[in-house]
Order: structure tokens, then C-alpha cells, then sequence
């Protein structure tokens, strides 16, 4: 069986000093997990100099909206490591994640979510899984740029930038050769986000030309989820934007035997974090219940991270052998194959206890140094493109009936360099020869265009005469062309 894949970007090697680093210990189970795998993290070895922050939902009661104070930003900074517990992300409301906010303001570009089986000690319908997802951590629709247009309509913008995409696409490669693994997969949904998820899917097609050396392939997110789920052991590292990532490691982690088995690492050029996958599940916490194996996974990937390999191996190995013992915590007790249903307490003192001994069924590790290694690669600067405005996309909130009405109307506000061209609902064209059976909001696209090249000051005219004429306009979005190719969409139907 393989073992879990690490990140190969620490910082310097470890000396006789303890290193400096920012812990926080969370919300919900956070706070018995931290404890627990600080503690096998220590009884191996391990030389950690340890600044503990508070984040969450204690900072936001206390007013702060980020649920973050300046000073602990600091010591983040200034650590360069954070070892963190879960936290609470509101549901449906309330505050932004804080969690996306860590990864975004400190460059953390790229999750490293590996997922193993532990079979036959740990109950998987896939013995031979050995995945690692590879989440781009910035972007996409994580930007969390999120209006309410109309009355009936909210938006979210999905943002995929090429530097974003280069940047976690190459970390992907460089990660699977140095790591030993053979195939780079790319997930995305290209067919219909065909600028987005088709950007990523062209620059991961032009990084794997820098990799002869490995394999590679393109799936569609959908099929490419369910062959995940039902074939794992097809798959060895995959590359995902944001979203898809974030949901498709949970999956992974839960059909190799448990999420709460799996630790992340978020890697960035300067700083990276050492968390959990899994969320701060209030339901258990102050139970004793909670499985502390996957912040104590994260807890190893930190110590190759700084270089300390060998508490490293003595950590992984024990956790490895307690599982072959079968000394389990609730979420993956089978009264098949466990022998104790273990506590968060029982199970870190048994970890403890098998410090210095190796699994003997189980794969064992040995990590071993590693050179430091930039986390990118320089990113290289391209030509701007030409670009030229040859329309605009004039979105309206509208309620006075049928599309054809709507068009009646708006024909009069058009000027001779922007013409009504088409009305589109929810992205479906309506008008001209749009269908009854279309089911319509009240939020309207309206295009303007007329094929030449216009200037901020026509749409400025523009919009003058669609407000003189009383419609609502909730936004615009130029229609820009890029060296003469379409830089937008066209409408569904058109």
C-alpha cells in the first residue's frame, strides 16, 4: 500500500533549535484534536516553538468581522507556519470564511489533500486508493464576489486567471515527479464554462508539454467525480480549480475510509498552513469523541515541511500501527476489524505508546530531507493582448412582461453604434425568436453591439437614454475582443 504523499517545498532544515510556530486551536472539536496531536507531535520529538493565536468565532463575537486580530496576522508573518485546528464557517450567511481568507491574503495557492486507504484495518470499498488532489486555492468562485441583482436573482463570480491557473497547474507536475508519481489528471467542466474552466484546461495542456516525462489527461468534472468514486486507483495526482477541489477531496477522503482520516497542507511561496479537511463538527464537540488523525496528518506534512523527518516518521508510523491495531475513534470503529472504540484521549496515548514502532502490515514511511524549492516557478510575462470594446452587456431588472415587450421598448434607447441585438434570461436567448415555453426572471441581458469598435463614451451615451427611458439597469459587462477573438459568451440559442 502507498503511503501518504507529503509536500516537498519545506523550509530550511531543522538545527538544534525549535522552530517558531502559530497555532490556533479552533472551534468545535478543534480545541481536543489540537491537543491531542500537539502532544504525539511533542512525545516524538518534535522541536516546535509554539505562538497561539485565537481565530474564529470568539473574535467574531467580539466584533472583529474577519475573525482575525492585526496582532495574529503578525505572528503568521512572522512564523511563516500555521498549524490550525477546524473553525465554524457560517452557513447561508453571517461571516466570510476565514478560512479562504488566510489562503487568499497569504498567497497559500495550492491544497495538497492526499487520500489512502488503510485497508483492511480501516473499511473502504477501494483497498489500493492512493490519491492525491491538488486544489487551486484562490480563485474561481471562492473570489466570494456575490451580489443580490434583482428581486428574483442573486449572482457569484467565477474568476480563473491565467498567472492562477499556471501557477497550481505546474506545482501539480513538479509534485507528481517529485513525489514519484506517474499521471497528472485535470478535472473541469470545460463543455459549458468554456472560457473559465476552458482557460485552465489550455494551460494545463501546455504545462504537461514541460513534463514528457509523465502522463496526463483531461476528464469532464462529472464523469471525471464519478469515476473517482467508483475507480480510484485510476487516478494517482489530480488538478482542480478551486470548487471541484474542495468537494471532490472530501469525496476521496470519505471512500478511502474516513474524511476524518485526512490532513491538508496549503503551500504558498512564503507561508504555509497544516489543517484538517474536515470541518469543526460542533454536534461532538466536548465529547471525546472526535478522531484527531486528520489535523495529526497535517501535523506530520508540517514536519517535512520544516524538515524535521524523522519525528515525522516516528509520528506516521505510530498512527499507522495504532490503525493496524485496531484502536479506533467512532467514525471508523467496525466491530469487524476494530478491537477498542477509542476517545480523542485513548487515542493519542495510544499513538504515544507505539512511538518507535513501525506497522506491520501497512506500508511503512521514512521521510527524508528534501532541498528548499521555490513553491512556483516564475510565471512568464506575456504581450498584452489588443484589446477593443465592440459592445456591451446591459443587465436589467425588468418585471413588465413578456421578452418581446421588454425589446419593443428598449429598440428606442439603442444608438446607431449600439443597436439591441439580443435579450437573454438566465443566459438563454429570448429575443429575438425566443420561445413561450422559456421560463423568465426578472433579471434581464440585454446586448448592445453592431460588430465596430466602440468607446467607454458610446456606452456612457447608451445608458443615459436606457435610464431616460425608466428601466433599472443592475450592471454592465463590456464586450471586449483580445488580439480579434471573442473575449465573451455568446447567448444559449444564439
Amino acid at each position: 500500500m502507498a503511503t501518504l504523499t507529503t509536500p516537498t517545498t519545506p523550509l530550511e532544515s531543522t538545527n538544534a533549535c525549535a522552530t517558531a510556530v502559530t497555532v490556533a486551536h479552533g472551534d468545535g472539536i478543534g480545541p481536543e484534536i489540537m491537543q491531542a496531536s500537539l502532544r504525539i507531535l511533542r512525545e516524538a520529538g518534535a522541536k516546535l516553538d509554539v505562538e497561539t493565536i485565537e481565530i474564529g468565532e470568539a473574535v467574531y463575537r467580539r466584533g472583529v468581522s474577519s475573525g482575525i486580530e492585526t496582532s495574529s496576522w503578525d505572528s503568521l508573518r512572522r512564523t511563516g507556519v500555521f498549524y490550525k485546528a477546524p473553525i465554524t464557517t457560517p452557513q447561508g450567511g453571517g461571516f466570510k470564511s476565514l478560512n479562504v481568507t488566510v489562503r487568499k491574503t497569504l498567497g497559500l495557492f495550492a491544497n495538497i489533500r492526499p487520500t489512502v486507504a488503510y485497508h483492511p484495518f480501516v473499511r473502504t470499498r477501494h483497498p489500493g486508493m492512493d490519491v492525491v488532489i491538488v486544489r487551486e486555492n484562490e480563485e474561481d468562485v471562492y473570489a466570494g464576489i456575490e451580489h443580490r441583482q434583482t428581486d428574483q436573482v442573486y449572482q457569484c463570480l467565477k474568476l480563473i486567471s491565467r498567472p492562477g491557473s499556471e501557477k497550481i497547474i505546474w506545482y501539480a507536475f513538479d509534485y507528481a515527479r517529485r513525489n514519484g508519481r506517474k499521471k497528472v489528471s485535470c478535472f473541469t467542466k470545460d463543455n459549458i464554462m468554456k472560457m473559465t474552466d476552458g482557460l485552465f484546461h489550455k494551460v494545463f495542456d501546455e504545462i504537461a508539454a514541460e513534463f514528457p516525462d509523465l502522463e496526463h489527461e483531461h476528464r469532464i468534472v462529472d464523469i471525471g467525480a464519478a469515476q473517482l468514486a467508483d475507480r480510484p486507483t485510476d487516478f494517482d495526482v489530480i488538478v482542480m480549480p478551486n470548487l471541484y477541489g474542495d468537494i471532490l477531496s472530501d469525496v476521496a477522503a470519505q471512500i478511502a475510509g474516513s474524511v476524518g482520516l485526512a490532513g491538508s497542507a496549503n503551500i504558498g511561496d512564503r507561508i504555509a498552513m497544516f489543517e484538517a479537511i474536515h470541518g469543526s463538527a460542533p454536534d461532538i464537540a466536548n465529547k471525546g469523541v472526535a478522531n484527531p488523525s486528520g489535523l495529526l496528518h497535517a501535523g506530520v506534512m508540517m514536519l517535512v515541511h520544516l524538515g524535521q523527518c524523522e519525528a515525522a516518521t516516528l509520528v506516521h508510523n505510530a498512527l499507522l500501527r495504532t490503525l493496524e491495531d485496531g484502536i479506533h475513534t467512532a467514525d471508523v470503529f467496525d466491530v469487524a476489524q476494530s478491537t477498542q472504540k477509542a476517545t480523542t484521549e485513548e487515542f493519542a496515548r495510544a499513538v504515544i505508546t507505539r512511538l518507535g514502532q513501525r506497522p506491520e502490515q501497512l506500508r511503512p514511511v521514512s521521510y527524508q530531507p528534501v532541498a528548499h524549492q521555490q513553491a512556483t516557478r516564475m510565471i512568464a510575462r506575456r504581450e498584452p493582448e489588443v484589446k477593443e470594446i465592440v459592445g456591451v452587456d446591459v443587465f436589467l431588472q425588468w418585471t413588465g412582461g413578456a421578452p418581446d415587450e421588454l425589446a419593443t421598448k428598449l429598440i428606442s434607447t439603442g444608438t446607431a453604434k449600439l443597436p439591441l441585438t439580443m435579450i437573454t434570461n438566465r443566459g438563454v436567448k429570448v429575443w429575438p425568436q425566443g420561445f413561450p415555453e422559456t421560463f423568465c426572471t426578472d433579471h434581464w441581458r440585454c446586448r448592445f453591439q453592431n460588430g465596430t469598435v466602440i468607446s467607454h463614451r458610446d456606452i456612457l451615451e447608451l445608458l443615459e437614454r436606457v435610464t431616460a427611458s425608466g428601466f433599472d439597469f443592475i450592471k454592465t459587462e463590456n464586450l471586449c475582443t483580445f488580439n480579434g477573438k471573442l473575449g465573451y459568451s455568446m447567448g444559449q440559442g444564439q
